[in-house]
């Protein structure tokens, strides 16, 4: 330091010890900063396992053509996709060349279903397979397109925030991903891949739990994800929710669906991404057993409440049928009665403690207009509360159907202006989810399967560190599981 010397420093230094005050606040310093050491250990090491499950396309899903493959253009068979492993596999979603025209229809033809009515289940276009990379790791959900991570972050914010209080990729912190273009179905129906994705993430639970000593989960899920996991719970018993359960937190789920659904469904909808023509993803996305699954549910949307008005009908969630029939999607009408109808009368309590977090005061579609053009044309739009995607009765369906019941311990968080997909990026919201996450590991103002937070609702604007160690193998046995199987 300038032109000091090493022995005047000597010297100053052997000065201050010698001063009785000095040292003991050196003392009562170095006390201090041992005991947030040790509380910041203790507090890593107390961590609950917990799983993500993203929402409807917030993972990476991958592709692979076989010799059954029909391309509808040559440029389909020749030169999209631009990139492919040795093995053939290829990233399906998210790829960037979507945007541009003529690739759209070769991702649409890729990405669609079909619903086979003699297996009374959807599958693949034929020749083309699908699969789920990293099953058990963030890996996936960080980002659509690791090469584009400022456009295409997910849950990497997310991820980061969770990170900065103790939580370790594959050791407390798990991704549970899955191809969210298929649904469930009730159990007397066929659903081959979701209820695989149920199994998966059931496995993923209890090996999570184990490898961290027997403490149980929290599933925290976003958007869909809530869905697969509200019905994972109803579909085991109070006596495995109790054992590998800790806490749900569910982020902006869309309980009884949206109107945004029936946009999707009369005439496309490019979800903001510029250039995309959305008639040419139109057919791909009413393919989606998901999006069928998201259609507004008449118990919340009333089953008179017009939603869609044409020049000579109008249409409420109770005539969702009527409707796919009129918008020329008749082969939505049978899965829709038969598998749908069904889910929607499954909105049962989870179980487990709850907490909903949600952003509000954000337009959302609300009433669809259409002229005389038909739904080819986009329509003009009524709007209402929301989060920008989800509908606020939706939103809130929690309280309306699950706020009465003895046993539902429940909690709402609502922030206002936060969007559907912003409340994993924005600073204030990340804030209050994370401290939520905290509160349910010290346990500061709840009570397992107690009364502490019951009904509880409140609105909100709006770090520990440490590692933590523990035997992960039969977690990357399961990741290993997952990834062989393929659609």
């Amino acid at each position: 330091m300038g032109g000091q010397s090493q022995e005047t420093i000597n010297d100053e230094e052997e000065q201050i010890m010698k001063e009785p005050g000095l040292k003991l606040v050196l003392l009562v310093s170095l006390v201090s900063s041992m005991a947030v050491m040790v509380y910041t250990c203790q507090a890593a090491s107390n961590l609950h396992p917990l799983i993500l499950i993203p929402g409807n396309g917030g993972n990476q899903l991958e592709a692979r053509l076989t010799s059954k493959y029909k391309p509808s253009s040559l440029l389909c068979s020749r030169w999209y996709p631009f990139q492919r492993k040795k093995d053939g596999w290829f990233r399906l979603w998210f790829d960037p060349s979507v945007l541009l025209a003529p690739f759209t229809s070769c991702f649409a033809e890729r990405m669609t279903l079909y619903y086979d009515p003699d297996l009374d289940d959807y599958q693949n276009a034929p020749g083309i397979e699908t699969r789920v990379s990293h099953f058990g790791s963030t890996q996936s959900l960080l980002y659509l397109d690791p090469n584009l991570k400022r456009i295409t972050g997910y849950m990497a914010p997310l991820v980061e925030s969770l990170e900065n209080i103790g939580y370790v990729n594959e050791k407390t912190l798990f991704g549970a991903p899955y191809d969210f273009r298929y649904g469930l179905a009730p159990e007397d129906h066929p659903a081959h891949v979701g209820s695989k994705f149920l199994q998966d993430l059931k496995d993923l639970i209890e090996n999570a739990s184990t490898s961290n000593g027997g403490r149980p989960v929290i599933l925290v899920s976003h958007s869909l994800g809530g869905l697969f996991a509200l019905h994972l719970l109803n579909r085991n018993t109070p006596s495995w929710r109790r054992k590998f359960i800790k806490h749900f937190v569910s982020l902006s789920t869309p309980w009884g669906g949206t109107v945004d659904e029936m946009l999707t469904f009369a005439s496309g909808n490019t979800l903001g991404v510029p250039l995309v023509d959305p008639l040419l993803v139109r057919e791909e996305q009413r393919s989606s057993e998901s999006n069928l699954w998201l259609m507004p549910n008449p118990k919340l949307f009333g089953r008179k409440t017009p939603l869609v008005i044409t020049p000579s009908a109008t249409y409420s969630a109770s005539d969702i049928p009527q409707f796919l029939s009129d918008i020329g999607f008749e082969q939505g009408v049978h899965p829709f009665k038969t598998r749908v109808l069904g889910l929607m009368d499954q909105l049962v309590a989870p179980g487990v403690p709850i907490t909903c977090v949600f952003g509000s005061g954000v337009k959302t579609v609300e009433t669809l207009f259409y002229g005389n053009k038909g739904f080819d044309e986009q329509p003009e739009i009524v709007y209402g509360d929301g989060d920008g995607t989800v509908n606020m009765v939706s939103l809130m369906a929690h309280e309306s159907l699950w706020s009465d019941m003895k046993n539902q311990t429940l909690k709402t968080i609502r922030i206002p202006g936060v969007s559907h997909t912003a409340i994993l990026k924005d600073e204030g919201a990340l804030d209050q989810i994370v401290r939520e996450i905290s509160g349910i590991n010290s346990q500061l103002g709840f009570v397992e399967n107690g009364e502490h937070f019951k009904k509880k609702s409140i609105g909100v604007r709006g770090r520990l560190e440490g590692p933590w160690g523990g035997t992960h193998q039969s977690v990357a046995f399961i990741k290993r599981q997952a990834a062989s199987s393929v659609v």
